[in-house]
């Protein structure tokens, strides 16, 4: 009796975690501009692996009405997440460039691991957020290897730098409404071709008010994008994810090409809990730049992985 009783325990539990699945699943997939329904958006990802886990197991219970039902789902997942897996990588045929971004964390203070990943990876330009005085005092010895440098630090999570071999031909920073977040807008030349890099670090939209300013600045990137002449690479920490509706709103309003597309979803944040990282780290490229590669790149101490983006001109 006792063993029965467990058995419908478990039963119970599985049918909870499958209509909670199937509820959010279905509940992110419309456009609600709510900040609470947004939230949950960001974790595409899980809901297809545990629609397909919980199909399996019902299938296997031979539960057919919750077996159908989180197959549909699973296929509605699917065509959130499989996408992106899929597409043509360009092979390099023009001049090379190598990015790095990295979210630091303003607490972090494990600057070398950073350095040591930067001359691991040996990119031409590196992009970094979160940078207070101290993670300028800490990483001074990337002077060495990138001279052309611009930084606004700040105090708290909001500062910004840039560091590259390749001289700019202009760089300075906004500070992008309504919160004053600075934006580093970079330009340089490649190969002849004028490139601009901005780089960007919205608030986390934690309630409605933040949740707005996030949109706000994002719609003010989106105009800086449009502003500019010529080829753009746009990356930062969006606090957004690529299935974020106000994130897909800025690729519409820029046309702007995602780097992950045919390189797959690379979740980001947060590294201290890798069941549930989404990726919210973004780079986004004019369609006359070929990406070549984009990864994620190794722990630095920070909550947040580096982004990798090896491009052609």
């Amino acid at each position: 009796m006792r063993g029965k009783s467990r058995r419908i325990t478990v039963i119970r539990l599985l049918r909870a975690a499958a209509a909670l699945t199937v509820l959010f699943s279905l509940l992110t997939g419309i456009d609600i501009p709510y900040h609470a329904i947004e939230l949950f958006s960001h974790f595409r990802l899980q809901y297809f692996v545990l629609s397909i886990l919980l199909f399996l197991i019902f299938a296997y219970l031979r539960h057919v009405s919750f077996a159908a039902l989180l197959a549909l789902v699973a296929i509605f997942n699917a065509t959130l997440v499989l996408p992106w897996y899929f597409g043509d990588v360009d092979t390099a045929h023009g001049k090379p460039l190598k990015l790095i971004y990295a979210n630091v964390r303003s607490s972090n203070t494990h600057y070398s691991r950073l350095i040591t990943f930067i001359r691991e990876e040996n990119p031409d330009l590196i992009y970094l957020q979160e940078v207070t005085d101290a993670w300028l005092e800490g990483t001074k010895e990337l002077l060495k290897d990138y001279p052309y440098t611009y930084a606004e630090p700040r105090h708290g999570n909001f500062g910004t730098a840039a560091f590259s071999r390749i001289p700019f031909d202009s760089v300075r920073h906004v500070d992008s409404p309504p919160l004053n977040h600075p934006t580093i807008i970079s330009s340089i030349t490649v190969a002849g071709e004028s490139i601009t890099i901005i780089s960007t670090h919205p608030t986390i939209p934690i309630g409605q008010d933040l949740f707005n300013a996030r949109n706000e600045q994002l719609e003010g990137v989106a105009e800086l994008v449009n502003e500019t002449n010529g080829n753009v690479i746009l990356l930062g920490d969006f606090n957004a994810s690529v299935w974020c509706m106000r994130f897909r709103q800025l690729e519409q309003a820029t046309s702007l090409t995602n780097v992950r597309q045919g390189f797959g979803i690379l979740p980001s944040w947060p590294t201290f809990l890798p069941l549930v990282m989404i990726p919210i780290d973004q780079a986004l490229v004019s369609s006359d730049i070929s990406v070549t590669d984009v990864r994620t790149g190794k722990r630095i101490g920070s909550d947040h992985l580096p982004l990798i983006v090896s491009v052609s001109l």
